[in-house]
Parts: structure tokens; sequence; C-alpha cells
């Protein structure tokens, strides 16, 4: 696809306006207006260098540059030249080229095949997979998808919480309350139900919380009873996750636990002690950070056993070993962001210069309409359910509405889930929200059942134009019948696509891309209502076609990055 920014900064270098190509490419702009052109130069910064007012500068400038071919018109307007692409170099360039791409319209290969990784999701086994776990899942899984598009090798890890003193709390739960045929037909409930009531007894036998950290202790060290029950609870804890990943269409490359790291954090703690940086505090052994503005972080407990920060630090050695990861991305929520800066200073401290590859990316919370969410008390929404009740909604939907599908069951799943996903990925994703049932199922407004239907409203024009949209020769049409406002205001959104894309993944936001998503659903719409498609002229049919199936093909591709499926009939 062409770079009309880096084509339009030669044409400016080539008018010898005294900078360099490189500084001419950073000043081209996009104005917020588009009656203020397709691109705009500053020319503020020539002031110095020419020894003029800009607004003389940019007069000058554009009188250079205004019979280029690639312009429509050049104006100057105060210290700008305002710059307007011929609409037709325009479409001829950007429609066929996306047709031509198809599935892979909006790729690119900046990131050559390094390796990154990207950790989210993450459950904790033996409790709910619960609404909360779906910013990460969602988030994590759009971010994959973003960072693959643009051509990094990814590794997908499900860093399960399948280790820690809570095990211990399970395992004599399980040993006091506990059925194994309960457990098997319900795992997740169940080891729920045993983990609140040992949250309840506690309260009145302190000593459980004493006899949970010697059970613990006991599976830190092997003993075969602790490690075969908490093996059963995680074998059946993956089961229940399984049924939703498999429900949002999510695969990891890895799922590699806490418990996993259990034999490698010897070596980490051997390697602070040596770099002098493991200081004894009743017992317990810490890295002293007061001095970097952080509180000290903890990496053993005085009776010996690990935590979350040894296990992540001896996670991210590993990590580093067997992926060499350009880039380590950890997709996890805000709460924790005091543990990630402390044991990134911690492997920067340890003299490990990729530390500064390792990058966290918070999101905000959920909670209820009730009040926070708690394991402990068993006050959860498990997300099965919210993904079941959203397709059992949207299938009803269809039903009252008679939408003509090919398969019911399949769009109901494609458009509720859709709905769900798009929800969680249509806002910044550092803020907090309160989770709402009639939030969550609003098909109506900037959705993604609304840009589901854009995709197959594009669809069903295509689909009625038959063998000519079938048949479509990008090379013989003749792109000025869509030079029109509302179609190259669509054309526009099309092109910024693959920018957008590279814009969301740098800066680790999924809405960026979610928004542009609605914009270009949006912009085909008007295109839709302003003008008649299936015109008899031919010639005109074939262009207007070819720009809805640019559009289709394009928000195809946006939700697939997001995770969301396009269904051709809604």
């Amino acid at each position: 696809m062409i770079n009309y920014k880096d084509e339009i900064a030669k044409v400016l270098f080539e008018a010898e306006i005294g900078l360099t190509l490189e500084e001419i490419q950073d000043m081209v702009e996009v104005p917020s207006d588009n009656k203020m052109g397709d691109y705009a130069f500053p020319c503020f910064k020539l002031a110095k260098v020419l020894r003029k007012a800009p607004p003389m500068i940019a007069k000058d400038i554009a009188a250079k540059i205004e019979g280029n071919h690639m312009f429509e018109k050049v104006e100057q307007v105060n210290a700008y030249v305002n710059m307007f692409i011929s609409k037709e170099d325009f479409v001829a360039h950007v429609v066929p080229e996306v047709i031509a791409a198809g599935d892979e319209y909006g790729k690119c290969n900046i990131g050559e095949g390094k390796p990154v990784i990207v950790e989210f999701s993450s459950p904790n086994i033996a409790k709910p997979f619960h609404i909360g776990h779906i910013r990460s899942t969602v988030i994590g899984n759009a971010l994959y998808k973003l960072w693959d598009a643009i051509g990094y090798d990814i590794i997908r890890i499900n860093h399960l919480g399948d280790y820690g003193t809570q095990f211990g709390k399970m395992i004599v739960a399980y040993r006091l309350w506990g059925n194994r045929e309960d457990v098997i037909n319900e795992p997740i409930k169940t080891l729920l139900s045993y983990y609140t009531k040992f949250h309840v007894e506690v309260e009145e036998h302190p000593e459980l919380d004493d006899e949970a950290r010697k059970v613990f202790a006991k599976l830190e060290a092997g003993e075969p009873e602790e490690v075969e029950l908490w093996q059963w609870f995680r074998d059946e804890s993956l089961k229940e996750f399984n049924r939703v990943y498999d429900m949002l269409d999510i695969t990891f490359d890895s799922y590699a636990g806490e418990s996993f790291y259990s034999d490698k954090m010897p070596a980490i703690i051997q390697e602070l002690k040596d770099k002098n940086l493991l200081v004894e505090s009743n017992g317990a052994n810490i890295v002293q950070l007061e001095e970097y503005g952080m509180p000290p972080i903890l990496i053993t407990k005085s009776d010996g056993s690990s935590l979350y920060a040894t296990r992540d630090i001896a996670a991210a050695f590993y990590r580093k070993k067997t992926y060499d990861f350009v880039k380590n991305i950890y997709v996890v929520a805000s709460q924790q962001n005091l543990h990630f800066q402390q044991w990134f200073k911690t492997v920067e401290l340890m003299g490990h210069e990729w530390a500064k590859d390792c990058v966290h990316i918070p999101f905000g919370l959920v909670s209820l309409e009730e009040g926070t969410m708690s394991t402990r008390h068993g006050r959860v929404v498990f997300l099965e359910d919210v993904l079941n009740r959203a397709v059992e909604q949207t299938k009803e939907i269809i039903k009252e509405k008679g939408v003509n599908t090919d398969d019911i069951d399949e769009t109901a799943k494609a458009v509720g889930i859709g709905a769900v996903i798009f929800q969680e990925l249509s806002n910044n994703r550092i803020k907090d929200y309160v989770f709402k049932w009639d939030k969550v199922l609003n098909f109506d407004g900037e959705t993604g059942p609304y840009v589901q239907y854009t995709h197959a409203r594009a669809c069903s024009v295509l689909r009625n134009a038959g063998e000519i949209a079938a048949n479509l020769d990008t090379a013989a049409i003749d792109y000025s019948y869509i030079t029109g406002g509302a179609a190259y205001e669509l054309a526009k959104l099309i092109y910024k696509f693959p920018a957008v894309i590279v814009d969301a993944a740098e800066k680790y936001e999924p809405s960026v891309l979610t928004r542009h998503i609605v914009d270009i659903a949006q912009g085909f719409n008007k295109f839709y209502n302003e003008e008649h498609i299936l015109v008899d002229n031919e010639e005109e049919k074939k262009a207007k076609l070819a720009l809805v199936l640019a559009a289709k093909d394009t928000i195809k591709n946006g939700l697939a990055l997001l995770g969301i499926k396009a269904p051709e009939r809604m």
C-alpha cells in the first residue's frame, strides 16, 4: 500500500525547503478537519532557516508543489501548506490493493519474526473462571493477534495460578469436608464451596491456617499424597477452563503455571545471594528496594516457602533462556502494578539488561453492582454463564426478528459472544467498570452486533450483485465513480486500517482498533444509505461493488483481530 505521508515528504524534499527527508516525514500531519486537506505541512520550524515569516514560506512551498499529479489541490492557510490528494488517484490505489490482499489486508512485517511473549488469562486452579477474568483473557488475545499481525512470532502463555498457600487451604478443606464424586460432577463450583467454607471456619478455628501452611510446605517438598490431590484439582479445573476457551476460540502455546517453576527457583535465590542482593528479615529473605521508591520485595517466607515474586522471576529467566524474547508482555490487572515494578527492578539489579523488555499491561477492575467480587465469600459471576446467557438472548432476538441465517445456533454464538468481547474491548483498558447484564447484552449503538450486521449487509449487497461482484476485474474499473463524499471518506477509513493496527499494537490498546472498526462500519452505512449501489450503469456498479468488497474485507479482518467472527448473514 502506498504511504502517502512518505510520498508527500519526498515531494517536499525535492522542493528543497531546507530540511532532511526524515525531518519532513516527522512534520507531515493529518488535519483533524478534512476541510483543511488530507495532509498538512506546518512551516513554523522553517522560519529560522529561511528567515521568513511562516505564512510566506507556506505560500512559496504551495506554489512549488501544486502542479504535482498527486494533488487535486494545494493551498496555503496561515503557516500551513494544506494538500488535497487526487481522489481518483487515491481510490485507484487503495481499493484494488485491499481486494488483492483479502484476509491479509492490514498485516505487515515490522516484527520480522522476532519472538514476543504474551502472558494472559491465567486463572487460578480450583477457583471460578469468573467475569473478572474476561479482561485479561480477551485483551491478551487481542494483543496476541495485533502483534502477530505486525510480524512478530508470538508465544501465548497461560500462567496458571496453580501453586501457593491457597492449595494448602484447598487440600485441608477437601480432607475435612470433601467428596470425590461431587468434585468430578462440578469441579469448580464444588471446590469453590470448600474454599469458601474454609474461610468461614478459620474465623472460629485459626489453627486451620497453620495446617494449610504445613500442607503447602509438603506440596512444595513433593509429598505424594499432596501432589496427587493437587494434580487432580488442576486437571479437573483445566477441563472447565477449556470449555470457556473453546467458546471464545482462544488457544495457548503453553499452560506452564506457577508450579512449573518450583524447581527453577533455587537457582534464582542463589544468584540473588551471590550478588549480595538478598537480606534476611525476621527469618524471611527480601531484596531492599527503598532507594527506588518501593517497599522491599519478599523472596522467601520464614518457613522457606516461595511467593509470587520468586516464581515470576524464575519464569522470566526461563522464558528468556527458552524463547530469547524481544518483549515479554504481562496482561495483568492494575492491582499488581507494584508487584511488577518490584520484580522488574530486582531482575535489573541482578544485572540482566533484558529486564527492560518485560512489560506490564495493566487494566481496570470489574466489580458487581452489589460490590467487589470475592472468591472467598463465593460472590462471583461465572464467565461461562455470561457467555451462555449472551448466546441464548441473541438466539431469541434472531427468532423474534425472523433473521435469515444459515445456522441460527452458530450465528447466535458468533453474535452473542462477539457482543461480550466487543464491549470489553471498546473502552480504554485501564478504566474500571461495573458489570451489568443489561449493558453487556445491549446490542444497540456502537456495539459488536452493529459492526457484524454491517459486515453481513455488505455480504448481502455482494450476493445480490451476483456474477458481477464475483468476477470484479479491479484493473479495469473506472474509479471516478467512487470519488464522491461518502465513498471517498469510506476509502480513507479503509486506507488508515493498517496504520491503526500498528498504533493499537504499540500502545497495547485494542480499543484503538475497536473504535476504528466502528468508524468504518458507520462510514459504510453512510455510503450505503446515501448512494444507490446496484445501479443500471455497469461501470458505476462495478466501482461501487469494489468499494463494498474492500469495506467488507476490512471489517472482517478488524473483527478477527479482536477475536470476533463476522457472519455473512444476520
